[in-house]
């Protein structure tokens, strides 16, 4: 397996190792032939791994690729979660307590370097938090009240390594990088109740009261007890079976961090956190999409050094993505040079990658509703009155900020539209997806493929029924039933 160092300063890393090699951030996200590369393993060192930095998106472009990345995406949002750490910290309480009980004081610092320690007898902890958490260099903080607790953990970056320690950590890493597998902690607990978790306030939930209504009748006719609940019952999610995000997800929200909570008590979560990572990431998507070779619009990945391409590559007008938008919300159409550069700068301000896509007018976007890598249902969602998208936010007029639908059933919706949306979730998992997908000039073009998709009551269960709910509460049920097996 071909190895890659990702490391902000790669001139201060001196390794001589065979098969592995060492570049930068820059360099990584830039090199588009590396993602024609299969069987690598890219070892993130970058000095940040803040959300849309550099380090972030080595990670989640090394997981889009197929490059298998140390820490990937959901390693660096443990790191931010003080939920997650808690749940460490009571996991390892008995370790902790062996490791840490000749020191006196009340405060703790433990620096780990690639699982060690540089003394031996914080090792078997070191190593523990390592494996948990997988970033290269770490900084853990005790505190002690009548017990030691974790009460936090960081990434540190090369340069916060004390000079006294760089003897022993170039030792580490010529061990680390030298080895063929890397440990990866594993947390399995299953119940049988569901929570929906949703927001009273929300005004465009993707399922409106009758749709939550409906998942109640049907989820308790399958032997089900449910409980609506909001972000203030985090510290319960243990009590639950499983979790259903019923309200929209974003990575920097608490839906997010309910998955990964509910996902590390071992429950059943739709939409489980590994797709609220991917989907919710146009990059991620942009990338996936052409290492696949599925059509979607001519899309370019924009940076700081290759932003002054971009009328050339794809004309005018164009459409100008942030990462992370949902619901059309920081999607742009550009029309002039002026504009372009304006919302461009914006967004990289924002972002250190943006989408930069070519500009199919359409009537009508198809939605296709993909379970279990089976299609579930589809849409026609067509645009808003007198706007180029489904949503337009920016119309006084409340009745028109969305467009009409049609639900189709899917003997006649065209074969290349449901193969296409199966084969794009195939790519993220086997969760519940909905899949924007444009007909233009004979083709087919995936738009995007959201992880938390509309399941409204007399829009999306129009041709199912009562049925659309039960395959919904079945998969929670099945699954629920493989984990005892």
């Amino acid at each position: 397996m071909k190895k890659i160092i990702v490391t902000t300063h790669p001139h201060l890393l001196k390794l001589n190792i065979q098969g592995v090699q060492v570049i930068s951030p820059k360099n990584y996200l830039a090199q588009s032939e590396l993602s024609k590369e299969k069987n690598v393993r890219v070892f993130n060192l970058c000095n940040d791994y803040r959300y849309q930095s550099k380090g972030y998106y080595v990670s989640l472009l090394a997981e889009a690729r197929g490059h298998n990345p140390i820490p990937n995406v959901k390693n660096i949002q443990d790191l931010k979660a003080p939920a997650i750490v808690k749940i460490v910290s009571d996991e390892l309480d008995e370790l902790m307590q062996k490791s840490l009980r000749k020191i006196k004081s009340k405060e703790f610092t433990l620096s780990i370097y690639f699982g060690h320690n540089i003394s031996r007898q914080y090792d078997k902890l070191s190593h523990e938090l390592h494996k948990l958490f997988q970033a290269p260099f770490l900084r853990a903080k005790f505190v002690f009240n009548k017990k030691w607790v974790l009460q936090g953990i960081k990434p540190i970056s090369f340069s916060e390594i004390p000079e006294g320690h760089l003897e022993y950590v170039m030792e580490y890493a010529g061990s680390y990088f030298q080895k063929k597998r890397y440990d990866q902690a594993k947390v399995v607990r299953y119940t049988y109740d569901l929570a929906i978790l949703m927001n009273p306030e929300e005004k465009s939930p993707p399922s409106n009261k009758k749709a939550i209504t409906k998942f109640i009748d049907v989820a308790e006719k399958n032997g089900f007890y449910v409980e609506l609940i909001t972000k203030e019952d985090y510290d319960r999610l243990a009590e639950f079976d499983a979790l259903f995000i019923r309200e929209t997800t974003s990575v920097n929200h608490y839906t997010y961090r309910f998955a990964r909570r509910a996902q590390s008590e071992g429950l059943v979560v739709l939409d489980d956190p590994d797709s609220i990572l991917k989907c919710t990431n146009k990059v991620y998507l942009a990338e996936i999409l052409d290492i696949a070779k599925i059509p979607q619009p001519k899309t370019v990945i924009v940076h700081s050094e290759n932003k002054a391409s971009i009328k050339k590559e794809l004309g005018l007008p164009c459409v100008l993505k942030l990462p992370d938008s949902a619901f059309s919300l920081g999607v742009k159409k550009v029309k002039t040079e002026e504009e372009l550069k304006e919302q461009l700068g914006k967004m990289l301000n924002a972002s250190e990658l943006v989408i930069a896509q070519e500009y199919l007018p359409t009537d009508f976007d198809w939605r296709i509703g993909v379970l279990d890598k089976q299609v579930l249902y589809a849409c026609k969602y067509f645009m808003a009155k007198g706007h180029w998208q489904i949503y337009n936010w920016d119309n006084e007029n409340k009745d028109d900020v969305e467009g009409m639908f049609e639900t189709v059933p899917l003997d006649q919706v065209p074969a290349k539209v449901l193969e296409t949306a199966i084969k794009a979730t195939s790519l993220i998992g086997n969760g519940l997806y909905g899949v924007d997908i444009k007909e233009s000039n004979g083709k087919v073009y995936v738009i995007e493929v959201n992880d938390n998709p509309n399941l409204d009551a007399g829009i999306e269960d129009q041709i199912l029924g009562d049925e659309l709910y039960g395959r919904i509460i079945k998969t929670f049920k099945n699954r629920i039933e493989q984990s005892h097996y």
